[in-house]
């Protein structure tokens, strides 16, 4: 097979400390594609798409990622359980470990860049030791125009050896063999031990969210957003199993991205990539039509199982790992904006699974509430999501996307009030969970009425109903939204006994302040007072 590399002129890896290797730069996702196939590291389905199995790691390993603690980054990042710090001596030796490792052999450079809108673009070049490795980053990060590839210099490496593990982990200062590591000095995204795609793509997302706020006054953010046509944007926080993906996919407006924006001071909300990463468990056409359709040459398919003699996917077969995966090109998608950014944000979406039955189906928040619920995020993980669940148990993620955020979770929330006082931007907390009960006794609220509820908030209809406030948590909840019972508006409403409701919304009222603890510290009083109420017979006077 002929490979066609396309090389920038400057081309001397000395510099990275790479020795005698044969270098293929920036492959066609054809070539990658066939080079997976031929070297065993890969199969194709039925309809061409490339499917490969990411070994040990089916999904991240946040115990292993670890930020560089210098003169950069000691007095700004958040240090704790999820920025864990190593010394820069220590990077040092592990990465001169990882280039003497790929050192004599053959490895793939993938030139692209992150951040939409051009005023904000980061140049990232990629070097790996896999070929789909190499067909992953081709799809996820945005890609160069044919004459950009001559003059490219990257901003930012990213490294990523999967084959190479630490023999003896304490002598870096890590925890076991892998490793995901981000050098903000070097500018270097080191990635060992684990094939898993999404530890460069978080890597990326990670390293923007320092660099953003920091550096260019941006509002880094985990979440889909789209736009209508009258030019107004509406983002979609969640985490997973919320529905960010599902709810952002409208027919009548235009998909921005799935998973990664920057805000500007300037009111434009950009996507930080050139993909989507989306799950593939389950999928339908029927459920999912727009990832069903994109899953077809260009795509790559993780960690998934075939019907047996066949090569065609079981999509239901989680044998591997709950996590399947898809990754391909965002042009996929049909309805999507070109470029990938838009103005005028006017709404924003908290998604929240609520397996307790708590939450309204949708609730107004006040700037206060909005930021308590954004450094909460909060969703519950359901029975049979991890083992050992048997029922509801709630789950946080500052910022809806902890693992992900360097600085602390206030100044990203500070960031978020700021910026949707001065766009007069409406905030409004979703729950896509249950409702007349928790999981086991209710029922999940049916995606038809959610996309009314979304439907009428963007287009303005929610603007001038009477609202009543939840007695527990505050919120204030519309009366009336058409296309959706009235009934199920006020949550209380659809519980068969009012007591019970009472008692398990105290119940999750209380996770909530015990989660929000370890933020009393930093948080201003108006965004305390933005969360449920504490004192019982405050509670009392409001039911």
């Amino acid at each position: 097979m002929e490979i066609l590399s396309k090389a920038p002129k400057n081309t001397d890896l000395d510099k990275y400390g790479l020795k005698d290797v044969t270098t293929f730069w920036n492959l066609s996702p054809e070539t990658l594609q066939k080079l997976t196939v031929e070297q065993g590291m890969g199969k194709e389905t039925a309809n061409g798409t490339l499917a490969v199995n990411t070994g040990k790691f089916t999904g991240r390993s946040p115990k292993d990622r670890f930020l560089v603690e210098d003169d950069y980054t000691k007095d700004k990042v958040w240090w704790g359980r999820t920025n864990k710090s190593i010394t820069p001596d220590n990077f040092n030796k592990l990465y001169n470990e990882v280039t003497n490792y790929l050192s004599g052999k053959s490895i793939y450079i993938h030139d692209g860049y992150v951040c939409a809108d051009p005023k904000y673009r980061m140049n990232v070049r990629t070097i790996t030791e896999y070929p789909w490795s190499n067909f992953f980053v081709h799809n996820m990060f945005l890609r160069l125009a044919e004459n950009e590839i001559a003059d490219f210099e990257e901003e930012w490496l990213v490294l990523c050896a999967p084959g190479y593990e630490a023999q003896d982990p304490t002598a870096f200062g890590i925890r076991q063999g892998n490793f995901s590591i981000l050098d903000f000095t070097r500018k270097i995204a080191l990635v060992g031990g684990s094939a898993y795609t999404g530890e460069m793509k978080k890597g990326v997302f990670s390293a923007l969210n320092l660099i953003l706020p920091i550096e260019k006054n941006v509002l880094p953010m985990h979440c889909s957003a789209n736009v209508g046509e009258d030019g107004e944007t509406a983002i979609f926080f969640g985490l997973s199993g919320t529905g960010k993906t599902t709810l952002s996919a409208d027919p009548k407006r235009k998909l921005i991205g799935d998973d990664e924006h920057g805000w500007t001071a300037e009111n434009t909300i950009f996507n930080f990539e050139g993909g989507c990463y989306a799950k593939a468990i389950d999928l339908t056409e029927e459920k999912e039509p727009d990832i069903f359709r994109a899953i077809r040459p260009g795509a790559i398919l993780e960690n998934i199982v075939f019907k047996e003699g066949t090569k065609e996917v079981d999509y239901e077969n989680s044998s591997i790992t709950q996590n399947t995966r898809v990754s391909y090109p965002i042009d996929h998608i049909d309805n999507i904006t070109i470029p990938s950014y838009a103005k005028n944000p006017k709404n924003i979406f908290f998604l929240t699974c609520d397996a307790f039955g708590v939450l309204p189906p949708i609730s107004k928040l006040t700037p206060a509430q909005a930021a308590y619920h954004f450094i909460s995020g909060y969703t519950a993980k359901v029975a049979g999501t991890e083992a050992g669940i048997v029922e509801p148990v709630p789950s946080f993620s500052a910022c809806f996307g902890e693992p992900f955020m360097p600085l602390h979770p206030t100044v990203y929330a500070e960031m978020l009030s700021k910026k949707m006082t001065e766009a007069n931007v409406n905030v409004w907390l979703v729950n896509t969970g249950w409702s007349g009960g928790p999981y086991g006794v209710g029922s999940r609220i049916k995606l038809r009425y959610t996309r009314a509820m979304i439907s009428a908030a963007m287009e303005g209809e929610l603007n001038d109903i009477d609202y009543e406030q939840h007695p527990i948590f505050g919120l204030h909840m519309p009366k009336y939204i058409h296309g959706v019972p009235s009934e199920m508006l006020d949550p209380m409403n659809t519980w068969l006994q009012k007591g019970a409701y009472v008692s398990k919304s105290i119940q999750l009222a209380h996770s909530f302040h015990l989660n929000f603890d370890k933020f009393i510290n930093q948080a201003s009083n108006e965004i305390l007072h933005g969360g449920p109420l504490i004192d019982a017979h405050q509670i009392l006077d409001h039911i």
